[in-house]
């Protein structure tokens, strides 16, 4: 008995190095994975997005130098990276969002239904599932956890985020996502006020015709036209601006 215990206090001593580098790593990821396009959504239960972070932790810890003595400052400065990080992704999702309101702003339909999870408007829910089944139809998986293992040779374990920097890749960041959300509903914000001059001078012309009653369904069916021949090309762009953020999610937006 006493051999046996020895035998399991030296597997111990062996297998403590190793625990201490996964868990290293686990505060990375698990803090990217919290805010991670798909496998982040608050919709999944929290022990599916548990797993998912323990397992891509697993993926990533045999390509990470081994971690140094773990301290709180240490820990903190992991779970800051892997955070923002998650953030940079997460910042997509929320620029389709935007451009789903901007739209249904301009074909009304912006209280009609509402998103599982975050109240917001059908073609906003519609282009944030599309985004997301697609990201991960294409391997979002797989450019994740590249993402990880590429991230330690930028900021080593340990190496802590400038308070600075981090403020400006915010600032750049948040501006990109508003930049890509107009951009990709510029053309139903372009149409939207086409229709309504158009409107404004039938009305002038017409008083006695209810140019509203007209109006509001052709703006909505025609809107709704438009985004089916547009989301493909939209989903497009949003997927070549994810490419660019994985491939660099801490660089600062040009």
């Amino acid at each position: 008995m006493t051999e046996l215990m020895g035998i399991f206090a030296r597997l111990a001593g062996l297998a403590e190095p190793v625990f201490l580098g996964w868990f290293v790593v686990f505060l990375r990821v698990s803090a990217a994975v919290a805010l991670l396009p798909a496998f982040g959504e608050a919709t999944l239960p929290a022990r599916v997005r548990l797993g998912i972070a323990i397992a891509f932790s697993l993926i990533v810890l045999p390509a990470v130098a081994p971690a140094p003595v773990l301290t709180p400052m240490l820990m903190l400065a992991e779970m800051a990276v892997g955070a923002a990080m998650g953030l940079a992704l997460r910042f997509l999702v929320f620029a389709l969002q935007t451009a789903g309101a901007i739209i249904a702003q301009s074909i009304s339909l912006a209280q009609l239904f509402g998103g599982a999870g975050e109240p917001q408007p059908v073609v906003g829910h519609f282009l944030t599932v599309a985004g997301l089944a697609l990201a991960v139809a294409l391997g979002l998986h797989v450019r994740a956890a590249q993402m990880f293992i590429l991230s330690y040779d930028l900021l080593p374990v340990g190496a802590p985020l400038a308070a600075a920097d981090f403020a400006q890749w915010s600032v750049a960041q948040a501006a990109r996502c508003l930049s890509l959300g107009l951009s990709l509903a510029a053309p139903f914000v372009i149409a939207a006020l086409v229709y309504n001059m158009a409107l404004g001078v039938i009305n002038r012309a017409m008083p006695q015709l209810m140019v509203a009653m007209i109006g509001a369904p052709a703006i909505t069916l025609g809107g709704i036209a438009l985004l089916a021949m547009a989301a493909p090309v939209m989903l497009h762009l949003w997927h070549g601006a994810l490419e660019t953020t994985l491939s660099a999610p801490l660089a600062v937006p040009k």
